[in-house]
């Protein structure tokens, strides 16, 4: 017997996968990366199938990779040769939702758009939204630390993680945090979950935070600006306002034309960037309508403000449809650092510059507000890796990032794609007490080996 075949013997009748064509699938991610070759894929639908494996993933000494919707773009739920992968895709339940506690507790499959739905009935909202928000689900938001569009106003995920129910290496199950909005009591450990795609445990639930969903629509603008670096400004501008936006979106021109070229929007030939912005708060139009004299004030040669909601929708979706823009124009290499938000036109600049320095193509967005951008190196479909003059432009992209005080990644994860750069950030010690962290959790290494750390 097989050492697949004792693991498909402990678990119910259809929960592992090994045909190769349907495997491959559960094999990759968002990412160009060629997976390895797994054992199997184990389709959990309960904790006590990740206890299951986790147990026989420790007594045969089997690489576990755990991933949940697939839509990760650093990496992260890569297969490798000999592993199994563990998808919680289809534990999708909301295992409570409580109004008068403004708390939900969810499986990790569950999709992140379900979930702000299901709030919604009861006149709440789960505030973090990447753009996958649609196909993402909690669990890898959470093994991610996910930001998205509104995180300028209500933060990442782990802001919303108030506990987790997570299972060890080897089968343990420990429980985190808790259902209140404030406790101190030990250390963070909920926190230190969030964002250590999966090289930690397995999360199996959730217990998240709610909030007070916006009374009214909100109101939204997008304005166009002739340089990158003005629209930059103007998002300084209006940080320094205080004017509080639910969103702060930066689109340069290469994203623009790739969104025209796929959606026709009828960009103009002198709009280098355009910025969208929104503010659900109970006076949303007068902030808007500051925000909007703020543009105008830093050089926006014009500046459209929603009239509906249809129209919001509308604007939001010019941005939430530029990966999927960039991807039909070839492979794409996607990062995203994050610097101090009044160095952002700095930073922009400095993409600009790698770009035209070794002759690559780079799309620009950027959840402006909290200075995480997202430059997407973009080359042939095909080849197995991107090419050299790809990973030197990318190399100036982090290390300038690193320079002006910022970070390799503001919410996708290292992953593999980031490790190569990981030591310049977190330096000779930091890199040694994560690895102890790590043996503490897993000491055998088996949770997702050579991702993260």
């Amino acid at each position: 017997m097989s050492v697949i075949d004792t693991l498909i013997g402990r678990l119910p009748t259809g929960r592992v996968i090994t045909d190769p064509d349907v495997l491959d699938s559960y094999a990759r991610d968002r990412t160009f990366l060629e997976p390895g070759k797994p054992l199997g894929a184990v389709l959990a639908t309960s904790r006590e199938d990740v206890v299951t494996t986790l147990k026989w993933a420790t007594e045969n000494r089997v690489p576990v990779v755990p991933r949940g919707g697939g839509t990760g773009l650093a990496g992260a739920a890569t297969a490798m040769d000999g592993s199994i992968v563990l998808s919680l895709a289809k534990m999708t339940a909301i295992r409570e939702l409580s109004p008068a506690d403004e708390i939900a507790v969810v499986e990790p499959g569950v999709i992140t758009a379900d979930l702000d739905k299901a709030a919604r009935e009861h006149g709440l909202m789960y505030a973090p939204d990447p753009s996958s928000y649609e196909i993402s689900t909690i669990g890898g938001n959470l093994a991610t630390n996910a930001g998205g569009l509104r995180c300028v106003k209500y933060g990442v995920t782990r802001d919303s993680a108030l506990g987790l129910e997570v299972v060890l290496a080897d089968g343990r199950v420990l429980n985190t945090g808790r259902r209140t909005m404030k406790g101190v009591t030990g250390y963070d450990l909920t926190g230190l979950f969030v964002g250590s795609e999966g090289t930690l445990g397995v999360i199996t639930a959730a217990t998240v935070r709610l909030r007070q969903a916006p009374k009214a629509p909100p109101a939204t603008f997008a304005a166009e600006f002739g340089s990158l670096r003005d629209a930059g400004a103007a998002v300084s501008a209006i940080m320094a306002a205080g004017c509080q936006p639910s969103l702060m979106e930066l689109l340069d021109r290469a994203t623009l034309q790739a969104i025209d070229a796929m959606r026709n929007i009828g960009l103009e030939d002198a709009t280098m960037a355009m910025l969208i912005g929104q503010s659900d708060a109970s006076d949303s139009a007068a902030v808007v309508a500051r925000m909007q004299e703020l543009c105008e004030e830093h050089g926006a040669s014009f500046v459209a403000v929603s009239s509906s909601p249809a129209e919001t929708e509308e604007l939001i979706g010019v941005r939430r449809m530029a990966y999927q823009a960039k991807e039909r124009l070839g492979a794409c290499l996607v990062e995203d650092v994050c610097v101090p938000r009044s160095l952002l036109p700095d930073m922009i600049e400095a993409i600009e510059r790698a770009a035209a320095k070794h002759g690559v193509k780079i799309c620009t967005v950027a959840h402006a507000g909290d200075g995480n951008l997202h430059p997407v190196f973009v080359f042939d479909h095909g080849v197995p890796e991107p090419p050299p003059e790809i990973w030197a432009a990318a190399d100036e992209v982090f290390t300038q990032a690193l320079a002006l005080g910022g970070t390799l990644t503001g919410e996708h994860g290292v992953g593999l794609l980031k490790k190569r750069w990981l030591g310049l950030e977190t330096g000779e010690l930091g890199t040694e007490i994560h690895h102890g962290i790590k043996a503490v959790f897993d000491p055998l290494g088996i949770l997702n080996p050579g991702k993260a750390i």
